[in-house]
């Protein structure tokens, strides 16, 4: 088998607190020989009998929530505060980051490029040390994401419902960890490759979010992405400490949307400026307005009204004005009782 393309310049396996590289191969027009970073930190205890938990940020580049509660969690965290190991790796996309774009550079979406080739472009040269070198090293993996600069989401943690029971139920718990107000069940309805799916197809533990977005953070939602992500580890073994719970904080039960229907995911069927009527959180009927298509190009056109497709609570909603064909506007979610993924 082909050796990955990407290496590393640390010893994952190590204790104590690491920080280092993953790189590979870079062709540009100012160097013919050169190498693409991404950085990589590990926070380890020999003594401490754990789990391994891999931590990711910045899978899309304009998705900066997670990308600063890893940042904050190489910083803070001690290795005698860890059971296990911690890998963490703050910005996967450092060019979309750096640029503010969704999209790596090149045009690729580093989250559709898996389980990866190392003879593949760069994007799938990373997605290959992914699945080759660090899901198996892990038995948690935890990807953070929000809405980028073109949607708000509910800020929450959410999750792929997985065909093993007992993978699961650990995953529902992992998700309920999180302790956010909205927790949500997605399915792929744009092609394949997710990072998730190939970690969830080795049998890991897989928790994700989607945390706001809109092009800002708010405070609150940089506090639920380090509260949320610190107790989640807490929860799995790998931090020492109490695990909180929503009750614990004094806190009603968290609402479960399942987005399994793929009915749910709205989008827009031309190019115009898009105007939301209400906003994420709302409880919405069938056939209700949730937004507004005009057409600056055709003013004597009356706008198109975009309705709720089923009952259920409005998700996440576009945050870009200017909309093109086939862009997605909205999702809807129905409640769902935890009992029932059981």
């Amino acid at each position: 088998m082909t050796a990955p393309a990407v290496s590393c310049t640390i010893d994952l396996s190590q204790s104590g607190r690491q920080l280092g590289r993953l790189q590979f191969p870079k062709i540009t027009n100012t160097g013919g020989w050169g190498a693409s970073f991404v950085p990589i930190a590990t926070i380890g205890n020999g003594d401490g009998d754990g789990p391994t938990v891999l931590v990711s940020g910045g899978n899309h580049g304009d998705e900066y929530e997670g990308q600063i509660a890893c940042l904050r969690l190489i910083q803070e965290i001690r290795p005698e505060e860890v059971q296990g190991r911690l890998i963490v790796i703050p910005v996967i996309s450092t060019a979309a980051s750096k640029s503010c774009t969704r999209m790596w550079p090149s045009g690729a979406n580093f989250n559709r490029s898996f389980p990866g080739s190392p003879s593949g472009p760069p994007n799938e040269q990373l997605a290959d040390y992914f699945t080759r070198v660090l899901f198996p090293a892990a038995d948690v993996v935890i990807d953070m994401h929000s809405g980028g600069r073109t949607a708000w989401f509910l800020p929450c943690s959410h999750m792929h419902v997985v065909d093993d029971q007992a993978q699961r139920k650990a995953m529902l718990e992992g998700m309920q960890a999180w302790n956010s107000d909205f927790h949500f069940l997605y399915i792929d309805v744009n092609g394949h490759g997710l990072l998730p799916v190939e970690a969830e197809d080795q049998g890991k533990i897989v928790i994700t979010t989607e945390l706001g977005g809109g092009g800002r953070v708010p405070a609150p939602v940089h506090e639920l992405a380090w509260s949320g992500l610190t107790n989640v580890l807490r929860h799995v073994g790998v931090l020492v400490g109490d695990v909180q719970t929503r009750a614990s904080l004094g806190l009603p039960e968290a609402t479960i949307l399942d987005g399994r229907d793929p009915a749910n995911y709205v989008m827009a069927d031309e190019d115009g400026i898009f105007e939301g009527l209400i906003e994420p959180g709302a409880e919405v009927s069938a056939g209700e307005p949730v937004a507004r298509l005009w057409f600056p190009d055709r003013i004597d056109r009356e706008p198109t009204v975009l309705e709720a497709p089923l009952d259920g609570v409005l998700a996440c909603i576009r945050a870009t004005p200017a909309t093109e064909a086939g862009d997605g506007v909205f999702t809807v979610g129905q409640p769902i009782e935890a009992s029932a993924l059981l």
